[in-house]
């Protein structure tokens, strides 16, 4: 399982590299903020490590889709209608 989610996390990674100097178009935004929450709680339930879990790859896929909802939330105001990073036990 720390394989599969390591993998995978890396993707969503490399996938964001490859469009770094490009805003996510909306419905991008929130299928992979979608994505990256289910993965990590599934994976969390799985038994991964936090360890795993916190990556770096991680962290970096977090900030990029965080930064993207900061500004979706600037200039299109309910354009992501309550779909966020923010975990909804935080």
């Amino acid at each position: 399982f720390q394989q599969w989610y390591s993998s995978s996390m890396k993707v969503i990674c490399m996938w964001l590299a490859d469009r770094l100097d490009l805003q996510l178009h909306i419905y991008q935004l929130k299928t992979l903020i979608k994505i990256v929450k289910k993965t990590y709680r599934d994976f969390r339930l799985q038994g991964v490590l936090e360890g795993t879990l916190n990556s770096k790859t991680y962290d970096t896929v977090h900030s990029r889709l965080t930064m993207e909802e900061a500004t979706v939330s600037v200039t299109d105001a309910g354009g992501l209608q309550g779909i966020t990073m923010k975990d909804s036990d935080e």
